[in-house]
């Protein structure tokens, strides 16, 4: 057999890369993702409109108020006369930033919690029944209270954007890293009775380096399907606090508060919902149909069938 005959070896990023895209609704939902990212931030360059600009004329604002879609505002106005398209794209900034950096705090306790549960064992017992605790916790009841809590407080110190903002995605995050810590506690207990963990730990590697070098570099897999189905819930979980009218201020736009806005306008104004109401649903579709795909090609079980 000459040397041309033998197939060159693939590459491990080239085989996952492969894998995900033989996945159609992953890269689907990719395609979407990418042009909801485009719409909320190359958008705004393009349409350069104050998503917060009223009117000061009364008669102008009264005139301008719940216009349908025209050339001049391609999603219509809102009950003060504020273009929807520029509210839009500001609202999905928004939402999707929430969503990012709840989950990102949601997947560092969960990996921390499940790293340390998972390799020491006298640690084991109290974190699982600190997550069970957690688990047992309404979640949507604790939010409110936080929020209600706390929110004018840190409005006061950071003013009312940040200061709800950054009490949005720490109360998301700490109340949603559960999952994460069961599923790479479950990994963790798996890979300490791997061969080269115990060749490992037989010459005296410190458990920190242990950790580090052998046990995290193993436990990305679940831990980026974790985080690609983090980012929707923490999306769902935003919309539904600005939907009961406890998110951001009023002139802070998400699309939850736009869901929130709208429903009094129902009726007369359907489009008004139906908009944020689609991209709520687009994002979060999206989103786990990518968590699909990378489960499928993060796993060398699942890869090339």
């Amino acid at each position: 057999m000459t040397d041309s005959a033998i197939p060159k070896p693939v590459s491990q990023s080239r085989a996952v890369w492969q894998q995900f895209r033989s996945h159609r609704g992953a890269m689907a939902g990719l395609v979407i993702l990418g042009l909801l990212l485009a719409f909320v931030l190359v958008g705004p360059l393009i349409w350069r409109v104050d998503p917060a600009y009223i009117n000061p004329d009364a008669a102008a604002m009264i005139k301008a108020r719940n216009k349908p879609p025209s050339w001049a505002s391609p999603l219509g106005t809102d009950q003060l006369g504020r273009d929807m398209l520029a509210r839009m794209m500001a609202g999905g900034k928004v939402s999707m930033a929430v969503g990012m950096v709840a989950m990102a705090i949601s997947i560092l306790l969960g990996t921390f919690v499940g790293v340390l549960a998972g390799y020491f064992r006298r640690l084991d017992g109290p974190l699982m029944r600190l997550t069970d605790l957690f688990l047992a916790l309404p979640l949507l009841p604790l939010l409110l209270v936080m929020v209600m809590l706390f929110r004018d407080t840190l409005a006061g110190i950071l003013g009312p954007e940040l200061g709800t903002f950054l009490l949005i995605v720490f109360a998301i995050g700490v109340t949603s890293w559960m999952q994460s810590a069961r599923i790479v506690r479950g990994e963790v207990l798996a890979l300490k009775e791997r061969e080269f963990v115990l060749a490992a730990r037989s010459i005296g590697t410190p458990p920190s380096r242990m950790i580090l070098r052998h046990i995290l570099p193993n436990v990305m897999s679940p831990i980026m399907v974790a985080a690609t189905l983090g980012i929707a819930s923490a999306i769902i979980t935003e919309s539904a606090l600005s939907f009961l009218g406890l998110g951001f201020p009023p002139d802070f736009p998400t699309w939850g508060r736009l869901l929130f806005d709208g429903v009094d306008y129902l009726t007369q104004y359907p489009e008004r919902v139906i908009w944020p109401g689609l991209a709520i649903s687009l994002t979060v579709l999206s989103v786990n149909y990518i968590g699909d795909g990378l489960r499928d090609a993060l796993d060398p079980r699942i890869r090339g069938r």
